[in-house]
């Protein structure tokens, strides 16, 4: 399988995106509101990216060499708000 780093990089922004949609507006929504709709929508297409995100990463280590700890590190990055910023900045 390709994967070009700019799409990887695309997957890896709208990963970040949905992350912190889903931290800052599904869910206030879901627990402050009682509006659990948009978690769902939101939540899955999150899940979705997340896998993209992390399959894309495996590729990248093998397409660009990258040592087992930046592989490591972009994979850490993936659950934490705004990290697939730090890895497109830092090791693309």
């Amino acid at each position: 399988m390709t994967l070009s780093v700019k799409t990887f990089k695309l997957i890896s922004t709208l990963e970040a995106i949905s992350f912190l949609v889903l931290l800052g507006i599904a869910m206030p929504l879901k627990y402050i509101w009682g509006l659990p709709q948009m978690v769902q929508v939101v939540g899955m297409g999150h899940g979705v990216l997340f896998i993209m995100y992390v399959i894309g990463a495996v590729i990248m280590y093998k397409k660009l060499n990258w040592s087992l700890l930046t592989l490591m590190i972009a994979i850490l990055c993936s659950v934490l708000p705004f990290g697939p910023f730090y890895v497109e900045h830092k090791y693309l």
